[in-house]
């Protein structure tokens, strides 16, 4: 993979861990941007990774919004508006991806941040985190897709409130929403997101490629309709060499050894 200004990415058992590293708050800019859109291409064409894991490489952060400093250097609506389109194409890229991406986040997940872990597949939070959508104190709003996925993972009610007044969240009550699947200590929480991340590592490609296509598809469709594309997914891995060999290893009482293929 190339090398990165601004994420640092090391594999190690199936699993790809990208520290965010852009001092001092991990501000989201367009080279970062760039860099994340090159890194879901790579990490999903690469075999030697099944799952992905992005935390934070400053202390008491995690992104703490979009670089507003950028942003006032823009003169017109147009050109704020591609910037707004550009944030919303990587992370509907990162929510796309048929590989799991878990955030581990830790410190200040606010505006940008908190758009960029709701676009991620699993979320867990240390018992230090804070979250919030604050974009209204600064006379806008969120642009990355915080209007849209907030409502979709906590209701409307809760979304509008969030958005209206720009509170901020604890992780606990993040937790009782559903914006995160699990809090834990400060420090178990890359411990934490390695273990789950390595469950996930265990199986084959095929089914984990398929079972993230299946959620995909039917959050948009109505029941009957996702149902279908459920079983054109499990259709797609019938043949597989990793569903012949875990029903066999199922009928014989043994571990399944996957080949991801």
């Amino acid at each position: 993979m190339p090398d990165y200004q601004f994420l640092n990415l090391s594999i190690e058992e199936g699993i790809g861990f990208v520290k965010i590293n852009r001092p001092p708050v991990n501000a989201l800019g367009r080279g970062f941007l760039d860099e994340l859109d090159r890194l879901i291409d790579e990490a999903a064409a690469d075999k030697r990774i099944k799952v992905l894991i992005f935390a934070s490489a400053i202390p008491n952060v995690f992104i703490a919004g979009v670089d507003l400093k950028e942003m006032a250097e823009l003169s017109t609506p147009d050109e704020i508006l591609k910037v707004v389109r550009r944030g919303q194409e990587v992370f509907n890229k990162l929510e796309n991806c048929q590989k799991p991406v878990i955030a581990a986040i830790q410190g200040a997940c606010v505006g940008g941040g908190q758009e960029f872990v709701m676009a991620c597949h699993i979320r867990i939070a240390s018992d230090r985190t804070r979250f919030a959508q604050p974009e209204i104190t600064l006379g806008i709003i969120p642009g990355f897709g915080g209007s849209q996925r907030l409502p979709r993972i906590v209701g409307a009610a809760r979304a509008t409130e969030l958005i209206l007044t720009g509170d901020l969240l604890t992780p606990q009550e993040a937790f009782r929403m559903g914006l995160v699947n699990h809090v834990v200590s400060d420090g178990a929480l890359l411990k934490t997101a390695r273990e789950i991340a390595k469950k996930i590592a265990r199986h084959g490609l095929p089914a984990i490629h398929a079972a993230m296509r299946a959620i995909g598809r039917g959050l948009d469709l109505p029941l009957a309709e996702g149902l279908k594309a459920e079983a054109e997914e499990f259709k797609s891995i019938a043949a597989t060499r990793d569903m012949q060999e875990g029903i066999k290893a199922f009928l014989e009482k043994r571990q399944p050894k996957f080949t991801d293929s």
